[in-house]
């Protein structure tokens, strides 16, 4: 399961020059408008096929999208039909089932189309599916705005089965429903939620922290709620459901499209994957490693616990201080002890060169918060 990640390393420089700052991969959103990292450019030039004047481009209007979406699902009200970045026009793009909240929602700086279905009957029809059993062929369902119906994963080699077709008439039965077909579960085993991965919030990668039941939990400086998350390979993972920063530095992700949670940090060749089997508490002085799609696997002590970080974009309380390295792009990501989860990156001075220090979230604190439950071996 060792493999390297698939963006460019996104360079952020000295971390301990005016306050900390999080451990994120560079670009990532803060107030007032951030400077691009070059190596955030050079990833999207590489990654998207951008000039790095459009880079730039994109990234201010993501963030202006970012920042009206809110009030724009509010100005849409019970028209509402999803919205979603267009990165060709560059704006915010909110569907309405009809005309009377049009003038509303462009005044927000959204752009409008037209749809059949709204949202909510959307929604309606998906959690009629999740109350239904699926057989084995079908990978996943999702609500796809663009397209205006719910999405059905099916796995290639099951497409004709009788279970398959059956789920998928009564599916249709309840609403505007589309079949896709994806690989064989076999053949994507790497689609696992797997500690120390990356994966990407637009053109942000940050790192998995540890699988949950349905999802896995990471940083809350990483994205915000009901932001897309993509894999290591490009394809959908999920959205953020919760996300807390500053004050917490903690998130977690709901998961499907075939992908699937699973036990494991990823020992990046260093050493062997490691099992998760619980979430003990490492004391003060003990050993403990973190895991990170930038700079892998590292190793060190814990330093102290309940520590309050005062980060330029506001204060963290009750992290755990580790004399483990980082850098940007590891945010998010595992802190092991032996087999037990301890937390998620958060931030940290220094670099795995010089070496450094690093803050983590304890993972039963984020846990508790959301009311999840760790997947353990």
């Amino acid at each position: 399961m060792t493999r390297t990640a698939l963006s460019a390393l996104l360079v952020l420089g000295t971390w301990a020059t005016a306050g900390f700052v999080p451990a994120s991969a560079a670009g990532a959103p803060s107030s007032p408008a951030p400077q691009a990292s070059a190596g955030l450019l050079s990833a999207m030039q590489h990654d998207l096929g951008l000039t790095r004047g459009r880079a730039r481009a994109r990234l201010a209007a993501e963030r202006t999208a970012s920042a009206i979406q809110g009030e724009a699902r509010h100005a849409a009200g019970s028209a509402y039909g999803g919205s979603w970045f267009d990165a060709s026009a560059g704006k915010l793009t909110v569907a309405l089932t009809g005309d009377a909240r049009t003038a509303s929602v462009r005044a927000t700086g959204a752009a409008v189309t037209q749809v059949t279905h709204s949202a909510r009957q959307l929604d309606a029809v998906k959690k009629r599916m999740d109350a239904a059993a699926a057989p084995a062929g079908v990978s996943s369902w999702h609500v796809d705005p663009r397209a205006n119906r719910v999405i059905v994963d099916v796995v290639a080699s099951k497409k004709n089965d009788n279970d398959v077709r059956n789920f998928v008439a009564r599916a249709r039965q309840a609403g505007p429903v589309s079949v896709e077909v994806t690989p064989d579960a076999a053949k994507t085993l790497s689609a696992g939620t797997v500690g120390g991965d990356p994966y990407y919030t637009g053109n942000v990668r940050c790192s998995i922290g540890f699988s949950v039941n349905g999802g896995f939990v990471t940083a809350g400086h990483c994205g915000q709620a009901g932001a897309a998350v993509s894999g290591w390979d490009g394809s959908a993972v999920g959205s953020f459901q919760g996300s807390s920063f500053p004050g917490n530095d903690y998130a977690w992700v709901s998961v499907g499209n075939g992908w699937w949670t699973v036990p494991v940090v990823l020992g990046w060749g260093t050493v062997s994957d490691q099992l998760v089997r619980g979430s003990d508490v490492a004391p003060v002085g003990a050993s403990i490693c973190r895991s990170g799609s930038t700079s892998h696997w590292h190793c060190g002590n814990v330093l102290a616990t309940n520590e309050t970080v005062n980060y330029s974009q506001g204060s963290v309380s009750e992290l755990t201080k580790t004399s483990v390295c980082a850098e940007p792009g590891d945010s998010g990501g595992s802190f092991i002890s032996g087999d037990q989860a301890q937390g998620v990156t958060s931030g940290g001075w220094g670099n795995c060169t010089s070496g450094g220090e690093t803050w983590f979230q304890p993972v039963n604190e984020i846990l508790n918060r959301f009311g999840l439950t760790l997947t353990t071996a």
